[in-house]
C-alpha cells in the first residue's frame, strides 16, 4: 500500500509531465505556419490591353486566352489524357466549326507533345487518346484593377465570351 508522500509525489511529477508534454504540443504547433497549401482558383492575368488579337499563352497558368477584339475566352493548356502541356499551332487558314449548334471561326489547333492527342482550336478533342475536350475557365475583370481574372474552378461552355465595353 502507498502512503500518502508517495501518492502526493507522484500526483506531482504526472501534473508535471502532462504540463510539459502540453506546452511541448503548443510550442510544435507554432512551428506550423498558418498557411494554406492549396493553389488558388482565382489568378488574375493581366490588364486588357497585354493581350493582343488572337491567342497568348501563359506557361505558369497552364493557359491560353484568346482575343478577338473586345471579347476573350481561356482554354486550359493541360491535355486531358495526363497533363501534359499542348501547343498552340496556327492553321494556315481559318476553318469554320460547329460548337454546340453555332459555327465558329478556327484558327489554329492543339497538339499534345506527350502522346499525339489533337485538339480543335475550341479545344474539342479530335483524335489521340485524350478522353474530353481542354477545358474553357471563366474570365471576369477585377473590380481593384482592371485586370483579367481565370476562375479555374469554373468551367464554362464553349461558347462563353467575355465582353469587355
Amino acid at each position: 500500500m502507498t502512503d500518502r508522500r508517495d501518492f502526493l509525489m507522484k500526483l506531482g511529477i504526472g501534473a508535471g509531465v502532462v504540463g510539459v508534454g502540453l506546452q511541448g504540443v503548443a510550442s510544435l504547433r507554432a512551428l506550423v505556419p498558418n498557411v494554406s497549401y492549396d493553389t488558388p482558383t482565382t489568378v488574375k492575368l493581366g490588364p486588357p490591353g497585354d493581350f493582343p488579337d488572337g491567342l497568348k499563352f501563359l506557361p505558369e497558368e497552364r493557359l491560353f486566352v484568346y482575343r478577338e477584339g473586345r471579347t476573350f475566352h481561356a482554354i486550359s493548356a493541360v491535355c486531358t489524357h495526363l497533363g501534359c502541356t499542348v501547343r498552340a499551332e496556327v492553321l494556315p487558314q481559318p476553318e469554320s466549326a460547329q460548337v454546340d449548334g453555332k459555327t465558329v471561326r478556327v484558327t489554329h489547333r492543339y497538339l499534345c507533345p506527350c502522346h499525339g492527342s489533337k485538339y480543335r482550336g475550341d479545344g474539342q478533342n479530335l483524335s489521340g487518346p485524350a478522353p474530353r475536350p481542354l477545358a474553357w475557365y471563366r474570365l471576369s475583370v477585377a473590380a481593384d484593377d482592371g485586370q483579367l481574372v481565370a476562375d479555374l474552378a469554373d468551367e464554362v461552355e464553349r461558347d462563353f465570351r467575355l465582353t469587355l465595353p
